[in-house]
């Protein structure tokens, strides 16, 4: 059986040893590496597809040939011979290598005009040399015959590692949301059925981890489970999500847009679920054009500061139906702002909608360190819970992956998932979790001093309408077994020393500024 960890990291290192060696830089590299890794995976797909449905081609008449709706019915795409991975890897070595991976992108875009303009089509930019050997690295044997999600695994760890580097983005995280998070946010809501939507969908994530989510339920069959609907601002990332949906056999709506200024997919109290992580704390927002101020996704009203927080907010809340759910990463600011927010998070909260409110710690995101609220909306809350928010703070709780990386443990993303089923009043599964038998003795929900509390909407009025778990849970005497507090103490100091010398800096222009001025 394939080590699927070792392979992801084999692949990426000689395919970034190429890019190291090569002229491009990692933005460049990125989009054409991911452009292969989709042809080798829809070509694996496309010959486990064909094993599927050759009973099906068997007619009185004789066999007739598949079509596109035959390879839909498994979740593969029907690939034409020039655009079939393993007629690229036994091209001659004097074939020009860049002119026919374009021809098989395009062949592919005829046959599905919904990836019209998504796939890469600038190969020829690249040295034969190149090309040939990331087809090579693409077609090693471990991968000729790996099957199930095993690329899609692949090209998630690519876009994570991407990421990483900044690739593509002035920000590369803007595009990519730490897979535990997405974990975490999808097994809150539980999208199972009906439309889900991503209104800040980057490269597509939400929408892969909930097709995850709904194999691992029993069900085979995600595109007749769920409609994708997805809007991404930036065109890359856009294209990206679309290269991503189509991997994992996954389809979907997804419209380059600009969610303040239009409604692409017009789905106001049509959806069932929401996922998203929206950017934090944008700014300079037209909030004079006619759209934004008669926008019906503003039930609550516009923030009179300049930071988008609180319009996402709404959008979320509007977009829900009457049973809807919605779950969503959001700037630890946004949960204690004051002034007109404070009154916008008021009118929220009475709302009823406000369901959970779980704070993150530092050092999740690839590519900033500060810590990050996750947010959940339901309309549809348990009768016992009307007037109350389940306050989880989760900032001790999580496992070191490297020294500026944190993430979340299965046995972590088990413990937040069967807190918020016990506070749901539903049936769970301890399992061999002894932290939740010690906690939940009696498979019943209960308060945990440091962890977590159900809040009352009478005490987050006493508290200004703070929805800062920090606020309300107390203070943890339990210390997590794998706490680095050398690695933390460590960090401090560094944000010390960096605090430090901008002070100094800060110190010398002012004294400059006040002697030039006294001249």
């Amino acid at each position: 059986m394939t080590d699927i960890k070792q392979l992801e990291t084999d692949l990426w290192s000689a395919a970034d040893e190429l890019r190291a060696n090569s002229k491009r830089t990692a933005a460049e590299y990125k989009d054409p590496v991911l452009g292969l890794v989709f042809l080798r995976f829809s070509y694996n797909r496309y010959l486990e597809a064909l094993d599927k449905i050759e009973p099906n081609l068997i007619t009185p008449r004789g066999r007739r040939e598949p079509n596109k709706d035959d390879f839909r019915s498994v979740g593969a795409i029907l690939l034409p011979e020039k655009a079939q991975f393993q007629y690229l890897a036994e091209l001659p070595e004097a074939q020009d290598l860049g002119a026919a991976i374009n021809n098989a992108m395009r062949l592919i875009e005829e046959e599905y005009p919904d990836l019209e303009g998504v796939l890469p089509k600038d190969y020829q930019l690249f040295e034969n040399s190149l090309l040939r050997e990331l087809i090579r690295i693409f077609n090693r044997e471990s991968l000729q015959n790996a099957k199930g999600d095993l690329f899609g695994r692949i090209y998630e760890y690519f876009l994570m590692q991407f990421s990483m580097i900044g690739a593509g983005a002035q920000e590369g995280g803007e595009f990519f949301t730490p897979p535990s998070l997405v974990q975490l946010l999808v097994n809150t809501i539980e999208p199972d059925h009906g439309i889900v939507l991503d209104p800040a969908c980057g490269s597509g994530g939400m929408f892969v981890q909930t097709g995850k989510f709904i194999n691992e339920h029993g069900n085979p069959n995600i595109n007749a489970a769920i409609t994708c609907y997805g809007t991404e601002l930036k065109d890359n990332n856009a294209r990206l999500a679309k290269m991503n949906l189509a991997v994992h056999g996954i389809e979907g709506h997804i419209l380059q847009s600009n969610t303040f200024y239009e409604d692409a997919h017009d789905l106001r109290g049509k959806c069932d679920f929401i996922l998203a992580n929206p950017p934090f704390n944008v700014d300079r927002v037209d909030k004079g054009r006619d759209f934004v101020q008669e926008d019906p996704r503003l039930p609550f009203g516009l923030p009179r500061n300049d930071n988008a927080n609180y319009l996402w907010i709404q959008y979320f809340y509007s977009y829900l139906n009457e049973r809807g759910r919605a779950g969503f990463v959001m700037a630890s600011s946004a949960a204690d702002a004051g002034h007109s927010e404070r009154e916008l998070r008021q009118k929220l909260i009475e709302s009823g909608a406000v369901d959970i409110i779980i704070s993150i710690g530092n050092n999740f995101f690839y590519t900033r360190s500060l810590p990050c609220h996750l947010w959940f909306l339901d309309k549809n809350k348990h009768p016992d819970n009307e007037d109350y928010v389940l306050m989880i703070d989760a900032r001790n709780t999580f496992r070191k992956v490297n020294r500026t990386l944190n993430d979340f443990s299965p046995d972590h993303l088990h413990r937040f998932e069967t807190t918020v089923k016990l506070y749901r009043q539903e049936e769970v599964n301890m399992g061999n979790s002894e932290w939740l038998k010690e906690h939940f003795p009696d498979s019943a929900y209960q308060n945990i001093e440091g962890f977590c509390k159900k809040v009352s909407r009478a005490k987050l009025e006493e508290n200004d309408w703070s929805l800062n778990p920090g606020r309300y849970v107390g203070v943890s005497l339990e210390v997590e077994e794998d706490y680095d507090f050398q690695s933390k103490l460590s960090e401090i100091n560094s944000q010390l020393i960096k605090l430090n010398e901008e002070s100094i800096n800060l110190s010398n222009n002012i004294t400059s500024n006040i002697n030039e001025f006294l001249k």
